[in-house]
């Protein structure tokens, strides 16, 4: 049995996500997403679906990125 890296259960089916060529080993997508999804910049939720990127800052929809100062991003056409 292998432990979750992010709330250390021991399970017997765990998985392991490779991020950035570093292995890291959960018992729950609820885990994984904890560790290792990006959180917004304005508002702090973590980012699960496909977000928007500005210069390398991280935002959940084009009015937290406005409210940040980012202009021209849109979450839709």
């Amino acid at each position: 049995m292998a432990t979750c890296e992010t709330c250390g259960n021991e399970y017997d089916k765990t998985f392991d996500v490779v991020m950035d060529g570093e292995r890291h080993t959960f018992d729950s997508f609820e885990c994984a997403i904890h560790a290792l999804a990006p959180t917004c910049e304005h508002c702090g939720v973590r980012i699960i679906g496909h977000g928007l990127e500005a210069d390398g800052r991280f935002f959940c929809c084009d009015h937290c990125a406005e409210k940040s100062g980012v202009e021209g991003l849109r979450d839709r056409v």
